[in-house]
């Protein structure tokens, strides 16, 4: 088995350890948010971190009403012009906790005065000694460069984070690493992986939520598989980019239950007409073909698990091209941007 689909299957165990562990630093990091009530956070983030931060925009906006805006690091790194953190929070996501850049924020916030925080899977890294509260992902080295176990920590950090002190929010927390072993145990992927061999450009489309989801998918089936994978809402899509839709771009909706169902259905209707090939990951097999059925989950939590059929979809559809899945040439684990 390659290390990037060990990694895949760890990812229930290492939620539910992160959940469980971390409890004392969430209290407290939520306390200090109670305490000094900031008016809006700002994420420092690159790579599939940067799609974390894309679900805390959602989940942090919609549970504790914050607005999130992702930092610009060459504002701290290359022409030395820090905005004002003025009532903020400052929050770093990094694996590797040792991205430069990502670092250079949560310092000029901890300089500021700001209350700071680290989600990172090194607890010694510069991103923690620069932070106030460490947030430690502790999802074990992950040796396969594509982040899989540590992205669905990420989330789960700042699901518990933006559930703290909820007990309903936290008792549906709590049954995400359950949730996750099912979506494993459900997610065969070897017929959309056949169904979908041929695929050179891809778009993928997801909402609310599942904006998140739509970013983190097309990254992974571009890094690993070397797919031309572009991500967008529906909004987004049908304000232009839909002209490129149609037989030679297929889409991959990320069209679970719930509230963005609708406008899901009538972005695949108009991806439909213009002859573009649909696939979906969701619970109606009739949103596409591949279809990749999801568990049920609280919808807030499912990008969490929707994330999971499209790891799979992205490495089966490598492994098939050749690719060495767990050192895609040109890529290294840790990149060291400023």
């Amino acid at each position: 088995m390659s290390l990037v689909r060990a990694e895949i299957g760890q990812q229930p165990e290492v939620v539910a350890r992160l959940l469980e562990r971390e409890r004392p630093t969430l209290r407290a990091l939520a306390a200090e948010l109670r305490r000094r009530r900031p008016r809006y956070a700002v994420i420092a983030a690159r790579g599939s971190s940067d799609n974390a931060a894309r679900y805390a925009q959602h989940v942090f906006g919609r549970m504790l009403r914050l607005p999130v805006v992702l930092a610009t690091p060459s504002l701290h790194t290359l022409y030395d012009a820090p905005p004002r953190f003025i009532d903020a929070i400052v929050i770093g996501i990094s694996q590797s906790g040792a991205s430069p850049d990502v670092v250079a924020v949560v310092a000029e916030g901890a300089r500021q005065g700001a209350l700071t925080a680290a989600i990172t899977n090194d607890a010694s890294s510069p991103l923690a000694a620069a932070a106030a509260h460490v947030v430690d992902l502790g999802a074990g080295e992950e040796r396969s460069v594509a982040a899989t176990k540590t992205y669905t920590a990420s989330l789960a950090a700042i699901a518990a984070l933006a559930a703290e002190g909820d007990p309903q929010l936290s008792g549906e927390l709590a049954r995400l690493p359950e949730a996750l072993a099912a979506q494993l145990a459900l997610t065969g992927a070897d017929a959309a992986v056949q169904a979908a061999a041929g695929w050179e450009r891809l778009t993928v489309v997801g909402r609310g939520a599942h904006y998140a989801t739509a970013f983190e998918a097309a990254l992974k089936v571009r890094e690993l598989a070397g797919i031309v994978a572009e991500a967008y809402s529906p909004a987004d899509l049908l304000h232009g980019p839909i002209a490129t839709a149609g037989p030679g771009q297929p889409l991959l909706a990320i069209a679970p239950v719930g509230p963005t169902e609708g406008s899901m259905r009538e972005l695949v209707a108009a991806a439909r007409e213009r002859g573009a090939h649909v696939a979906a990951i969701g619970h109606d097999p009739s949103l596409g073909d591949p279809f990749l059925e999801l568990v049920d989950v609280p919808e807030w939590l499912g990008p969490a698990v929707a994330i999971v059929p499209a790891q799979l979809l992205a490495v089966g559809l490598a492994e098939r091209r050749g690719v060495d899945v767990d050192a895609p040439f040109g890529l290294s684990k840790i990149t060291l941007t400023r």
